[in-house]
């Protein structure tokens, strides 16, 4: 087993169950407002640009892709009253330590793209974004939140491809939780 592989599986060994309360709380308040299903899955490309399911606490109404792919803006009228604060918090995302058990996904790396969004890339960027694996936090996010242009996030996600290493994931994700710590100001 590779550092940065034990590294995401003692941390999320270790964060699961201090988390396992928030989560449970998510969980119950999406299910109280709006029932059924509590998790949005959809289908992200990996390490080696391999597809894989990635979960989140769902933020929208029931069905919401239905309406087609779209970015999300942030009066968007299919995010529910949870969904905002789940958002807001992140608390979204903390269904990704399980793709991180399962090894899709690493605590840091770029955000797993859906596949359509290959077509934005240049051949040899995306073969370098694919070359890590994808991650629940990444230098995009540690620097501009959600706010990132496509250029900046390209950017972002592309030097981390170049160098990562367990140092610089410390950084960011130290980083990040300062970031959520502050209430995510940008």
């Amino acid at each position: 087993m590779n550092p940065k592989r034990a590294f995401d599986l003692v941390l999320v060994l270790l964060a699961l169950p201090l988390l396992a309360l928030p989560m449970l709380a998510a969980a119950l308040a999406v299910w109280l407002e709006s029932g059924r299903p509590l998790l949005f899955t959809q289908v992200r490309i990996g390490l080696g640009g391999r597809p894989f399911r990635m979960y989140k606490f769902r933020s929208m109404v029931v069905d919401a892709e239905r309406l087609g792919p779209q970015r999300t803006a942030s009066a968007d009228p299919r995010v529910t009253r949870v969904g905002r604060w789940l958002r807001r918090s992140s608390v979204d995302e903390l269904p990704q330590l399980f793709n991180v058990l399962r090894g899709d996904m690493s605590l840091v790396g770029p955000r797993p793209d859906v596949p359509a969004q290959q077509a934005d890339y240049r051949p040899e960027d995306w073969a370098l974004r694919c070359s890590v694996r994808p991650g629940l936090t990444g230098l995009a996010q540690m620097r501009y939140r959600s706010r990132a242009s496509a250029a900046q996030r390209l950017q972002a996600d592309l030097d981390y491809a170049r160098a990562p290493g367990l140092l610089r994931d410390l950084r960011i994700l130290a980083g990040t939780l300062l970031r959520l710590g502050a209430g995510g100001a940008n």
